[in-house]
Order: C-alpha cells, then sequence, then structure tokens
C-alpha cells in the first residue's frame, strides 16, 4: 500500500507532465499541393439533356475469401442518368419546310450519361473487413454503377426522351412561325 501512495503521485505527474509538454511543444504540420493543370481537349457539345433520372441503390455485397472470414458491405448508392438528344448530328437535310409546315428528322436519343454521386452515397455497414474495407467499398460502387447502367438501359428512359424532345423543340420551331411542325426520329 506504501508503494502506491509513493508511486500514484510521480505517476500523475509524469502524465501530467507528458499532457502539458504535448500541448506546448506540438509540431505542427502543414499540407503542401503543387498543381500543374493542362487542358487536354476542348470539345464542341450540342446535346440537349431532356430527361434526368434521379436514382437510388441499396447495395449488400460480400467478398468471400477461403481463409478469411466473408466480408461485407452495405451501402446506399445515389446516382442520376440523363437522356438527351444530339443536336450536332442535324443536317440541312433533316430539315424540311413547306409553307407553314416544318419537318425536323432528329438524331435517336441517347444516354447522355449514367453517375454516381459520392456525396450523397453512404457507407452504412461493414462485417469483417478490417484491413480490406477500402477494396471492398470501392467494389461495391463499381458493382452499383454497373448494374444501375444495365438498368437504366432497359428502363423507359429513351422513350421519355423522344417524349420531351418533342414538348421542348415544338413550341420553339412554332415560335418561328411554323403551324404545323412534325417531328421524326431517324
Amino acid at each position: 500500500m506504501r508503494i502506491i501512495f509513493r508511486v500514484l503521485p510521480w505517476l500523475i505527474l509524469l502524465v501530467a507532465g507528458y499532457f502539458f509538454i504535448s500541448k506546448k511543444f506540438s509540431i505542427n504540420t502543414s499540407v503542401e499541393s503543387k498543381h500543374q493543370l493542362l487542358v487536354e481537349k476542348i470539345e464542341a457539345m450540342g446535346k440537349l439533356e431532356l430527361v434526368r433520372y434521379q436514382i437510388s441503390d441499396v447495395i449488400e455485397h460480400k467478398n468471400k475469401t477461403d481463409f478469411l472470414p466473408e466480408a461485407s458491405v452495405l451501402l446506399i448508392v445515389k446516382a442520376e442518368a440523363v437522356g438527351c438528344v444530339d443536336l450536332t448530328k442535324i443536317t440541312r437535310e433533316d430539315i424540311k419546310v413547306e409553307a407553314d409546315t416544318a419537318v425536323v428528322n432528329l438524331p435517336q436519343p441517347e444516354i447522355c450519361y449514367v453517375k454516381i454521386d459520392h456525396e450523397s452515397s453512404r457507407v452504412y455497414d461493414t462485417k469483417m473487413a478490417y484491413f480490406r474495407e477500402a477494396k471492398l467499398v470501392d467494389e461495391a460502387y463499381k458493382a452499383a454503377e454497373q448494374k444501375i447502367s444495365s438498368e437504366v438501359k432497359k428502363s423507359d428512359i429513351l422513350a421519355q426522351t423522344k417524349t420531351n424532345a418533342s414538348n421542348v423543340l415544338k413550341p420553339i420551331i412554332e415560335g418561328l412561325g411554323y403551324k404545323n411542325v412534325r417531328l421524326t426520329f431517324n
């Protein structure tokens, strides 16, 4: 019991001294980054974005290994897919005008892009991932992106893009003085 009363003050003094010195003489670190930006390509754009789908995917991704326990991650992935019409593909031959009638042959709608919103996406749970958590989450995001892309291709996004193209472009062409406007897709 006497040893405890002899050692305890020294131990308290040692811990207090450590905290005092670490706070007083803390090492300041600074981060420095140097960037060399290079514009690689400038591209003229003519894609008219007509529909945007906002998508959520709940994914449970598991990684089974022979020597390690099964690791899993649960994610909620937010993404968006955009349907558009590339107006740069329209030529003079695609526009026919007769009196008060205009016929415009538009290119087929396409999926402009499908992208994951990493800021809105969340990792909700990881199990048994330990040192492979980053790789597991990365694999899960890639699997989600592939699944979302394939589901978007199966959806009616292209049909909705056609409908929206008519709804957007028809009033513009009518505003130019054409009473009868017909939009077709080649």
